[in-house]
């Protein structure tokens, strides 16, 4: 058990300063009098993002997220992690003082495991991902989990997948309703496979299954291939949108590095008062440190004060 334990401390590099000579955890060691300026848009960046700045593991990444003025975390893989990693993902926000943004509850082979199908199985393993996903959420005090449909059924018409999967998506929402947590669809632009992709598509969903578990993740991104037209887009399906995910298009890469004028996006999300976290889902544009100290620096240009 103790080489066990060594193990888990070295995969996610813990040092001495975080684990006294008890073995209990000290999270003092991790404020920082070098803190840069907090950013006012909650942007939230993820694990392996900063690893040449912070390359002794997932505490360092979160301590070095925080003192470049980040508040929250996004991590897709959370539900496959260890729980102790879990467990320590969650004290350590809450000693920064920072908040968990998504992750993502998987349910089949990428995705290709369909609600849109009806069939049983498909809905049982869905509704039992959920249910553990609130116990991961426990442990990293995590308010939202992505979702996605999965891809078309060739065989049936659109109605009746529409209809599967909101009958599939109230399962959910009463999984999550009692202990105040939300799922929020993606619709992507991976591939044409894809059933759900455009943002008035995942607006109808959300009005069928009528329930504040329910809600839309609008990856700009996606959106920007899928739909265009942003701001008016986001107008009118805003009341239903919990979540937001950011990447510049063509690329998936920082804003600036594409087409998308994140400056007017930002703008408008922040006139209309979203308080809510924006993960920050993309690659970085260049290599290394300088290309992380470059990300940090695209972001401070389109901050909304």
């Amino acid at each position: 058990m103790e080489m066990e334990r060594r193990k888990f401390i070295q995969r996610i590099g813990l040092g001495s300063t975080v684990l006294g000579a008890s073995g209990a955890m000290s999270f003092s060691a991790l404020a920082s009098p070098k803190a840069e300026a907090t950013f006012n848009m909650d942007f939230a960046p993820h694990f392996g993002m900063f690893k040449n700045s912070a390359p002794n593991g997932i505490v360092d990444q979160l301590k070095f997220m925080a003192d470049q003025g980040f508040r929250s975390l996004e991590d897709n893989g959370m539900l496959s992690r260890p729980v102790e990693e879990q467990e320590l993902i969650g004290k350590t926000l809450d000693s920064l003082g920072m908040r968990m943004g998504v992750f993502v509850i998987e349910g089949g082979d990428n995705w290709k495991t369909s609600l849109t199908t009806g069939k049983k199985e498909f809905i049982d393993t869905f509704v039992a991902t959920c249910e553990q996903s609130v116990e991961v959420a426990k442990r990293v005090g995590a308010k939202w989990m992505t979702i996605v449909p999965g891809y078309f059924e060739r065989n049936l018409p659109m109605g009746v997948q529409t209809g599967n999967v909101i009958e599939a998506f109230k399962r959910g929402a009463e999984v999550f309703e009692p202990h105040g947590l939300s799922m929020v669809m993606e619709p992507l632009s991976d591939n044409p496979d894809l059933f759900l992709r455009h943002a008035d598509q995942s607006y109808m969903i959300c009005k069928a299954v009528d329930s504040p578990s329910c809600k839309i993740l609008y990856d700009i991104y996606h959106m920007q291939r899928n739909d265009g037209n942003l701001i008016a887009t986001m107008e009118k399906t805003w009341e239903e949108i919990a979540y937001i995910q950011i990447g510049d298009n063509p690329g998936r890469k920082e804003p600036g590095t594409g087409e998308i004028n994140y400056g007017n996006v930002f703008k408008f999300i922040h006139d209309k008062g979203f308080s809510g976290i924006m993960g920050m889902e993309h690659g970085n544009a260049m290599p290394g440190v300088e290309g992380e100290k470059a990300l940090i620096q695209a972001y401070r240009k389109v901050d909304i004060a």
